[in-house]
């Protein structure tokens, strides 16, 4: 989709903000630039929609150079969202969302049923559409930034640090968002940011610029973390990336222990006698979502004084990160496995998701380890 070709930006005081920066970014696909300060990432991002004029090279969108189209025809083409969603304080959000498509030509009615339309997509409340900016929180500004850079439909979308503004909690539920929407529509989205954790969250290709715009990596998240290209990267990815990489691999095949999972009739002879001894066991309800950690030797049957169970992840969903945080916040070391519905499938302690991690790096290797060429038969 978007092809960037030995692309330099020089300034007149000899500032090199990019530098010969060639990237080939797919159609479909949610890829992040990231780096630290002045390393190129808005510039790059702004020479794509002619925001910035770059030094050199070229930038070409399906195969057509993006200096060949009127910049203001190409900037309607492809959807753009800044921090702080950049909202016009005097109009209603409606109107704000409807901004390109009556730019387009959409008739006023058309452009705010497809606002409307929008507001849906992106999790806004119908009942804010004649609200003004200023009467939303940042996290419902951003929501509105994104519908009105979606309202035309366009192919690309640009987005430059657009939730960095907001608070962790209401970041991770635009990430989410984000992530929905992209599932549904399909866009190549560019995405800056500088936070290593964000772009590997929701980056299917990351980019990785030193200071200066130059590539130092470019591959998809799991590949970054396991295999960085240099110290640069393995620096700035920090010292945990391979709690990070963790990220990527599945709890589907993790082995659950069933033995200490018994439901609320349950007498303790039968906790007993069955779960590890002197391990705690846990108790489930009747329909076989967690109440709560017990000690087998002096169950009683009262939930009220049974031990919280702590978090728990679900099974297949959540990743092995998630399962070994699950074990360090619980208050046996024991995380609770769950399906989607809630119900207790077993629970895992810090040995058996370490276990998992193994086999599961022992299966990539094998799996990205070249094949070997099938023996040629004599006479053939």
């Amino acid at each position: 989709m978007i092809a960037i070709e030995d692309v330099s930006k020089r300034y007149a005081d000899g500032t090199v903000a990019v530098d010969r920066l060639s990237l080939q970014i797919p159609d479909r696909s949610i890829t992040v630039l990231v780096g630290p300060s002045g390393c190129g990432k808005t510039t790059t991002l702004r020479m794509i929609n002619r925001m910035i004029e770059p030094s050199s090279g070229t930038i070409r969108v399906d195969g057509e150079d993006v200096r060949s189209r009127p910049v203001n025809t190409l900037r309607r083409s492809m959807g753009y969202v800044i921090q702080n969603a950049g909202l016009f304080q005097h109009r209603t959000v409606l109107d704000n969302i409807a901004t390109v498509p009556r730019l387009l030509g959409w008739s006023k009615q058309r452009a705010r049923e497809r606002a409307a339309e929008l507001m849906e997509r992106v999790g806004l409340d119908p009942a804010m559409a004649r609200r003004y900016p200023y009467q939303l929180s940042g996290g419902q500004q951003q929501r509105v930034g994104v519908a009105r850079a979606l309202a035309a439909d366009p192919p690309i979308l640009l987005m430059d640090e657009p939730f960095s503004a907001v608070d962790p909690v209401v970041r991770r539920g635009l990430q989410e968002e984000l992530l929905r929407i992209q599932g549904e529509l399909g866009k190549a989205i560019v995405f800056v940011t500088h936070d290593m954790d964000e772009a590997i969250t929701i980056g299917d290709r990351i980019a990785v610029l030193r200071t200066g715009g130059r590539l130092a990596q470019f591959a998809a998240p799991d590949e970054i973390l396991s295999s960085p290209a240099d110290p640069f990267v393995e620096e700035f990815l920090g010292s945990d990336r391979g709690i990070r990489g963790l990220s990527f691999l599945s709890t589907r095949d993790l082995e659950l222990d069933r033995s200490r999972v018994f439901p609320v009739g349950s007498d303790r002879r039968e906790m007993s006698g069955r779960a590890p001894e002197g391990a705690p066991v846990l108790v489930t309800d009747a329909d076989g979502r967690p109440l709560g950690w017990a000690d087998p030797g002096s169950w009683d049957g009262d939930v009220e004084a049974l031990e919280p169970y702590g978090p728990v992840f679900e099974v297949g969903r959540d990743s092995l990160r998630v399962a070994l945080d699950r074990t360090v916040l619980s208050p046996t070391g024991q995380a609770v496995g769950v399906d989607g519905s809630g119900k207790v499938l077993g629970v895992a302690g810090q040995e058996t998701v370490a276990a998992a991690i193994r086999s599961a790096r022992r299966r990539r290797r094998a799996a990205d380890a070249p094949q070997e060429a099938p023996a040629v038969k004599a006479g053939r």
